[in-house]
């Protein structure tokens, strides 16, 4: 009896150290952290100057790399733009050919992405907190937020925000991106 209870203790701790081997290895880790459009994200990141993991992050948050993802509010594509914002980006970065459809094509949609993302990182010189923020509840609303000092702007007073989704949204995002620069930072 006492030879069955080390067994099957010594079988936990083994099945338990493959677990944990598993989880930390980057293959594993890859089936739930793909990184697909991989070319268009890479180019475009490259050309913006934005880090591409955190591109997948929002990808991955936004449309779990759906496509043809659409919110209930209005959002579409990988990286859930707004038709109005659509239009905005398409005007500034010369996207002749823009239409509203296209934000569902790959091809259009992280490029656009990408280039708003570059321009909300500007606007908040770079602090990610506030460029998430942004990026989900919009740029009027968090330099509302950050004027009336509903909000500071600093992680470690996300509560502050004041809309759930985008507690949650901001969170989840750096939770991501922290996962995707563990597994691919070598291999981009």
């Amino acid at each position: 009896m006492f030879y069955r209870y080390w067994k099957k203790i010594a079988s936990l701790i083994v099945l338990g150290i493959i677990f944990i081997l598993l989880v930390n290895s980057a293959w594993f880790l890859k089936f739930f952290y793909p990184f697909p459009h991989q070319n268009l994200v890479i180019k475009y990141s490259s050309e913006y100057k934005v880090d591409p993991y955190l591109v997948l992050a929002i990808i991955r948050t936004e449309s779990r790399f759906y496509s043809k993802a659409h919110s209930q509010v209005g959002a579409k594509g990988l990286m859930q733009i707004m038709p109005e914002t659509g239009e905005w980006i398409a005007r500034e970065i010369k996207l002749g050919d823009y239409t509203e459809d296209k934000l569902f094509q790959p091809q259009y949609n992280i490029p656009m992405g990408i280039w708003y993302l570059s321009y909300l990182d500007k606007v908040f010189k770079g602090d990610l907190p506030k460029l998430l923020a942004s990026y989900n509840a919009g740029e009027r609303k968090v330099k509302k937020w950050l004027n009336e000092g509903i909000w500071t702007g600093k992680l470690q007073d996300i509560d502050q925000i004041p809309y759930e989704e985008t507690r949650k949204y901001v969170e989840r995002v750096l939770f991501d991106y922290q996962v995707y620069k563990r597994i691919y930072k070598k291999s981009c």
